[in-house]
């Protein structure tokens, strides 16, 4: 699988009502920690197919960073059946994305 981008026009079907696990990113193009850690997300996404990983640009859906309560980025959740269930703030090795995501 690879990362998922969303918008608000998609962010219902593909995080909200995924079947699997979301790792959702707010991130912007901008930003030096989300550029370290978007190459992260992509092995994630190709070595674990069981999680969804998905992004969301905050400048592209302020609407959806707004709702989440974003206040700085990269912000990272995990969604499960529609509910966030964990919060992490900036950059993580990928060791640690990997046990935020159990």
């Amino acid at each position: 699988m690879s990362v998922i981008h969303a918008n608000k026009d998609n962010f219902e079907n593909e995080v909200l009502k995924s079947e699997r696990p979301v790792l959702l990113d707010f991130y912007a193009t901008w930003c030096g920690p989300c550029r370290i850690l978007a190459p992260i997300l992509d092995e994630l996404a190709s070595e674990h197919p069981e999680y969804k990983v998905v992004k969301v640009d905050v400048d592209a859906a302020p609407e959806l960073a707004e709702a989440y309560g974003v206040m700085s980025i990269p912000t990272l959740y995990v969604i499960r059946d529609g509910k966030a269930v964990k919060k992490s703030m900036g950059a993580l090795p990928k060791a640690q994305l990997l046990a935020f995501m159990e």
